[in-house]
Order: C-alpha cells, then sequence, then structure tokens
C-alpha cells in the first residue's frame, strides 16, 4: 500500500485529500519510508526535513478536516526544493563545498510561491555543483543516480529533482534550466519536466536578466506541471523581467485534429542514438494517432549553434564564480574549473558572435513555428550517459562517433538559447538498458497552452509508468 501512495500524482492526491481518503501524513509517511528503503539507491536528497513534513502534514489535514473554503492550491502536496533556490534560514548548498555552510537570507520567489500555496518542504533535491554540469556528481553530495537504471545518470543540473520523483521520494519538485537542467533530468528519468518562456515564472536580481535561465518543474503527470505553473507564474515586485497576466492552461486533454506539427530527429547537427530516433518517430505517431499532421522538417542549424552555446554559458558562469578558484579549486569538481577557466577566455566580440547565432536560430525556426503549432524533437540525442561520467575528461560517443562535445548528449540547450520559447519534455520510450528518453515539444514565443494542449494529448494517447521500480 505504501508504494501505491508514492506512485500518486498531485492532482490524484489533492482529490483524495478533499475526498478524505487519503490524509496528507499518509503521503507523508510513505515517502519517508519509501526514502528509508530505496533512497540510497538514488541518492537524490541533499538535505531532509521529515520531521517538519511530518508537523506541516497534521496541520494540512486539519485544514482539511476542518473543510476549510480558503484551502491552498497545493494544500498538503510534498515536494523537494532544488539545492540551488534559496530558502531563507536554510542551507543551500549548490553541491559546492563552498556554500556547504551558506544560509540563505531570502527565498526565490517561485519557491515561496510553491511554499505559500500549501506544498510541504520534504527535502532538498541534490544539484550538479553550481548547477553547471548535466550529470549530478558532487564531492559534497556523491553521485545521484537514475531511478530505472542506477548505471546510468539521472541527469543535471536538476538531478535530484528527477531521481526522486522518478524514485517514488516525493511527490513533485521544483528545478531550474539553464542548458537542459529540466528537461534532461526529466527525460533520463521518465518524467514530465517544463521550461516556461523567459519571464513567465519570476527570479531573483540578477538571475532574473538571464534569459537563458527558467525555473519550473518535475513531475508524473503533465497535469501537476499545470498545478505548479499556475501558482508560480506571474509578475513579480522583485523581478522587472516578469510577465504581467498569466496564460489560461488546460486540464483536460483535447482534439489535436487538424494540428500540424513539425519534427525533426536531429536539430541539424546532432548524432542521434538509434533508440532515441526509433522512440521518437513512434511519439510522432502518437501524435499523428491523436489527429495531428507530422510533418519531418529541416533546420539548416550547424555546430556554430554548439560553439556559440559553449561560449556564451561558460562566460556567463565564469563572470559569476571566477572568484571561487582561488581558494576553493582544489575542492571543486574538473567539470566546474574546465568551464570557468574557459570562460574567463571569451571575449566580448565572441559574446556578440553567439547572440548573433541566435539570431539566425530564430530566422529558420520562426517560420516553421509559424506554420506549425509546434516542434517536437528528442530531449537527448543519447538515452543517457554513465553516473559517473565526467564531462571535463570523459570521451562521448554516439552511433559510433565521438563527439566535439560532452554537451551533444543533450538537445536541449539550443531551446535556452530562444529564451521565449515554452519548452516541455515527456517521456517517448525507453532504450534496451532500462533507461527512458524523452521528446520535446517546442511552443512558439510565450504560447505555454498550446505546448500543455499537446503534452495532455499526447500523455493521454501514451500514458507512462510513474514509479521506477527500485524495490
Amino acid at each position: 500500500m505504501s508504494d501505491d501512495l508514492c506512485r500518486l500524482t498531485a492532482t490524484e492526491a489533492l482529490a483524495r485529500f478533499r475526498a478524505r481518503s487519503l490524509s496528507p501524513v499518509e503521503l507523508v509517511d510513505a515517502l519517508i519510508d519509501r526514502h528509508g528503503r530505496v533512497g540510497a539507491k538514488v541518492n537524490a536528497f541533499a538535505h531532509t526535513f521529515f520531521d517538519r513534513a511530518r508537523e506541516q502534514a497534521g496541520k494540512a489535514e486539519a485544514r482539511y478536516a476542518r473543510g476549510e473554503a480558503d484551502r491552498r492550491p497545493l494544500e498538503g502536496v510534498p515536494i523537494a526544493i532544488k539545492d540551488l533556490h534559496p530558502i531563507e534560514g536554510e542551507i543551500t548548498t549548490a553541491g559546492c563545498p563552498a556554500f556547504a555552510e551558506a544560509r540563505d537570507e531570502v527565498t526565490a520567489p517561485t519557491v515561496q510561491r510553491l511554499l505559500s500555496a500549501g506544498a510541504i518542504l520534504l527535502a532538498r533535491a541534490t544539484s550538479s555543483e553550481l548547477g553547471i554540469a548535466a550529470v549530478t556528481n558532487t564531492k559534497l553530495w556523491g553521485t545521484t543516480r537514475n531511478a530505472w537504471n542506477p548505471d546510468h545518470t539521472a541527469g543535471g543540473s536538476s538531478g535530484g529533482s528527477g531521481a526522486a520523483v522518478a524514485a517514488g521520494l516525493v511527490t513533485v519538485a521544483d528545478a531550474s534550466d539553464f542548458g537542459g537542467s529540466i528537461r534532461i533530468p526529466a527525460s533520463v528519468n521518465g518524467m514530465a519536466g517544463y521550461m516556461p518562456p523567459q519571464g513567465r515564472n519570476p527570479k531573483l536580481s540578477p538571475a532574473n536578466l538571464e534569459p537563458w535561465l527558467r525555473m519550473g518543474g518535475i513531475a508524473r503527470s503533465v497535469g501537476d506541471l499545470g498545478l505548479m505553473q499556475r501558482v508560480t507564474a506571474g509578475v513579480h515586485p522583485r523581478d522587472i523581467a516578469s510577465i504581467r497576466g498569466t496564460p489560461k492552461l488546460p486540464e483536460q486533454p483535447e482534439s489535436l485534429k487538424g494540428w500540424r506539427i513539425a519534427l525533426s530527429l536531429d536539430l541539424g547537427f546532432y548524432d542521434v542514438d538509434p533508440e532515441v530516433r526509433a522512440n521518437t518517430l513512434a511519439a510522432a505517431e502518437a501524435f499523428r494517432e491523436a489527429g495531428a499532421v507530422v510533418t519531418e522538417v529541416k533546420l539548416p542549424w550547424t555546430r556554430e549553434v554548439m560553439e556559440a552555446s559553449n561560449r556564451r554559458s561558460a562566460a556567463t558562469t565564469a563572470a559569476g564564480r571566477a572568484g571561487l578558484l582561488e581558494r576553493w579549486r582544489e575542492q571543486l569538481m574538473p567539470t566546474t574549473v574546465e568551464v570557468i577557466e574557459r570562460g574567463m577566455k571569451v571575449t566580448v566580440a565572441e559574446f556578440r558572435q553567439a547572440m548573433e547565432v541566435q539570431g539566425r536560430m530564430y530566422d529558420t525556426l520562426g517560420p516553421i513555428l509559424q506554420r506549425h503549432r509546434v516542434l517536437i524533437c528528442p530531449t537527448t540525442a543519447l538515452p543517457a550517459v554513465p553516473a559517473t561520467f565526467e564531462p571535463a575528461t570523459d570521451r562521448l560517443v554516439i552511433d559510433g562517433r565521438e563527439q566535439p562535445s560532452p554537451r551533444m548528449w543533450y538537445m536541449t540547450w539550443p531551446f535556452n538559447m530562444l529564451a521565449e520559447l515554452p519548452v516541455m519534455s515527456v517521456p517517448s520510450g525507453f532504450a534496451a538498458n532500462g533507461v527512458p528518453t524523452g521528446l520535446q515539444i517546442v511552443g512558439r514565443s510565450f504560447d505555454d497552452p498550446t505546448v500543455f494542449t499537446a503534452a495532455l494529448a499526447y500523455e493521454a494517447a501514451r500514458p507512462w509508468p510513474l514509479l521506477a521500480p527500485l524495490a
């Protein structure tokens, strides 16, 4: 019975709370029990707050018992908050020894909105060091492993969020995405992950002025992502870039009859694993069965996109973290040092050139999106790399070809470069090694509802397993 509760979506849990057939205390206890049995296999939590969560669950249960009319939209839903997002009074390590004891003086706007909506803080989910790598390996917390095959990575930087939801250790988790950090863990752990357009979910300064970085979530269902978005989206007094007004997101599947959907298997320049390719084509068939017309399109993007992204992201990281090298170099992960050092060498001209590449990317993608409601493509080019993969030193081979950058195993970061586009990753199947694969649904600028509509219809046509069988 305990694991049945750990399989619940937030939407299902809330319905049962309201019907009084389940209490928040029972759900929290089931999650804590499962963590005791399988948590070590994925290593998804940095800090836990189990006693406090039980106390908060008891208060939520009392609110349901009283039938209070002002119940909050996430009342009693257990959540993990990424160990990169500040919570006033708590330690946020960012997976880095330099911040092992750093206590926050402020709470991130989206985190505050989730907690104010009644979500119960169960744990802090592990992150790659400083949110840099697409694998969650740190000297501070160790290796976070894939919920379906622990020999492989849980992704990054929100690896703990993806692994914890998939392993049934928490009901939903928040996450953030600068190059794929929501969608990669969602993909490799067989979950749904949503990266909203820039400005939709508020951020603290100066991160709010970095358009590539977006705040979002990872969940077992598209509906749960909608629950989270309805809480977190909207203008915030501390974020000048936050957008006024919130789009109305669909809650139920709708017909896709007559929709035109664009399909790209490689975004023009990726080598793609045959299993990923096959699962993507199968996902495209699900959209056709739902009534959509799916047409493969050719993007003229080249590896100049990769080069531009590498320079721009490294420069941004170095600008904020270069000071760590003098004191902490020997205690940092090799990838952290490599990215910071590379970023320190990027010139203003090269940074500007990266912006020009972004412009050319949308010159070609924009007309495609004008003719199609969404673009679909793989989330990762390879199901997943090994759990202990070290991007700074390890070779990456896809379909027999060695890759020029460790970032070529995930197909997410081109859409961080196009910051106004909403993107969701949903499961597309499994590889032979048991690792899930994912499909990205890319919408027109600021068109969140269409992405959710497509994802809900796909989920209805191809429901996915909701809990990895770790036990």
